[in-house]
């Protein structure tokens, strides 16, 4: 058996927890598959595989990938697991977290559970964006792609269509097309819904409309979604999860649901709705009361 292990972070106290966390897959087997920028500024003094790209990873026979870190570690680990169905086990060592499951504390009490495939997968949906051919970007996203305006603090027009269907015309400062993973990042903090991981839906949220009465709207994640940007600018700026590039303004483009899934372990004893209370503190009375 192989894990891959990837982390962005590269102090002290990680370099430590990986050296346990390698020696104990080691005494259980398993063969540790590193990141080669991980390798490289933790500086481990054995001599590990490692990977760099897509086609490195799937080179191995990775059979889990271990994220470490926060959310946006996971969302980033996309780029190399693309549609190679690789189930990641996302380490909170970040802040909020809502997608790592498990904590650096926890971790080595779910490992043998981990390891035997007594866990849950969530099979998230990813969302792609179709560009012209002379964009050469990585055009996949776990969270959400989001419009929005560039050089002006004038509002941009964002002309909208789905399965060819005119749609609306969003005045402001963008629009969000969110996957229901990403239903708590971006997009809620734009006014748009919760949505449950297991829900077949894409999120349309206005980033700033004029119009009051503009709502985020809820899809199918089955229509294609088609965009025109008009602005004072000569481009506007596309971010596919963290991922920026800037297009010129009346380029025509689309967004739909790739043909791949990204696979997700949680505890079996962990469900959707247990993170969000957790996360959200839901249920608590945060208020502070005095002693009568």
């Amino acid at each position: 058996m192989k894990a891959a292990i990837y982390t962005q972070k590269n102090d002290l106290d990680v370099f430590l927890y990986l050296s346990r966390f390698i020696s104990e897959l080691d005494k259980r087997g398993v063969k540790a598959i590193v990141h080669t920028g991980t390798a490289e500024n933790l500086q481990f003094s054995a001599n590990f595989k490692t990977f760099s790209n897509y086609e490195g990873l799937a080179s191995h026979g990775v059979d889990f990938f271990f994220s470490f870190g926060g959310d946006g570690t996971i969302v980033s680990s996309l780029y190399y697991i693309q549609d190679l169905g690789i189930p990641v086990v996302g380490v909170n060592m970040g802040r909020l977290g809502f997608l790592a499951s498990f904590t650096k504390e926890n971790l080595f009490g779910y490992l043998d559970d981990i390891l035997r495939g007594n866990t849950n997968i969530s099979h998230r949906s990813v969302v792609e964006v179709h560009l012209p051919e002379e964009y050469d970007i990585f055009p996949y996203a776990l969270n959400d792609v989001a419009i929005s305006r560039r050089e002006t603090t004038s509002m941009i027009t964002v002309e909208s269509y789905i399965d060819n269907e005119f749609l609306n015309v969003f005045w402001g400062d963008g629009v969000i097309v969110s996957t229901p993973t990403g239903s708590t990042a971006y997009s809620l903090s734009c006014g748009g819904p919760i949505i449950a991981p297991d829900n077949n839906n894409f999120v349309i949220t206005p980033i700033a409309p004029h119009n009051l009465n503009v709502r985020p709207l809820i899809v199918n994640d089955d229509v294609e979604v088609k965009f025109r940007v008009q602005s004072r600018a000569k481009h506007f700026t596309l971010s596919l999860d963290s991922r920026l590039v800037h297009i010129p303004v009346e380029t025509e483009f689309s967004v739909r649901k790739a043909q791949f899934h990204f696979a997700l372990v949680h505890p079996n004893d962990l469900n959707f709705y247990e993170t969000i209370r957790q996360k959200l503190l839901w249920g608590q009375d945060r208020r502070e009361h005095k002693n009568s």
